[in-house]
């Protein structure tokens, strides 16, 4: 009931476009746009454009849903743009995009990111070397394993100090004390391995939200 509620606030959003042609993605919006796909079996082509750095006024993330090269709709993030068939639904987290998907009655597919876009590179990888994309993808797993276990020790010290948990618990002391230059540098980790799963539209509650 609640995602059916959130499905349609999501769809209210949405907005008429002003028809302009769609821009060509450029080799230097790698990390600041995202640019997906979609060829729908009625010989629709539709993209989907998100500024991943929001509004340059309000700051506001919004995708543009783009129709034969022209701008169809737009709509604050998160997103349901209703297409050909079903919707295409969008998401994004602190780190990129986690969802950009083609939702009908049959299921749903994702969306196929821009060759040019860092999304589209990521998934050339996957497809011309996928043992490099697996061990990618299972040191970026293991990097954020790492940082959430270090947030949680960083942060269950001094909760444990508070008087009524200290009083009826005691006082948690942290096993590691890691150097400045060691937890700045797993804490980079994190954060690139949070980016390196978006480019995937990998996305976990705690594993990305606390990496991101």
């Amino acid at each position: 009931m609640f995602e059916d509620w959130r499905h349609r606030r999501a769809a209210a959003r949405v907005k008429s476009g002003d028809g302009r042609p769609l821009k060509p993605f450029r080799w230097w919006q790698q990390f600041s746009r995202s640019l997906f796909h979609l060829r729908t079996g009625e010989g629709t082509d539709y993209a989907v454009d998100v500024r991943l750095w929001g509004d340059k006024t309000t700051g506001e993330v919004k995708a543009d849903l783009y129709r034969d090269g022209r701008h169809h709709a737009v709509a604050k993030l998160p997103a349901v743009f209703p297409v050909d068939g079903g919707t295409i639904e969008v998401a994004v987290s602190r780190a990129g995009l986690k969802r950009c998907h083609h939702v009908t009655a049959a299921g749903e597919q994702q969306l196929v990111p821009d060759p040019k876009s860092a999304e589209g590179r990521r998934a050339r990888l996957d497809r011309d070397h996928p043992a490099a994309s697996r061990a990618l993808g299972h040191l970026s797993v293991a990097l954020l394993v790492i940082g959430v276990a270090l947030l949680v020790l960083q942060v269950a010290e001094p909760i444990s100090r508070i008087p009524p948990i200290a009083e009826n618990i005691g006082i948690f002391t942290s096993p590691l004390h890691l150097p400045l230059w060691l937890n700045t540098t797993l804490t980079i980790g994190a954060a690139l391995a949070s980016t390196e799963r978006a480019l995937r539209m990998r996305h976990h509650w705690l594993l990305d939200g606390a990496g991101s």
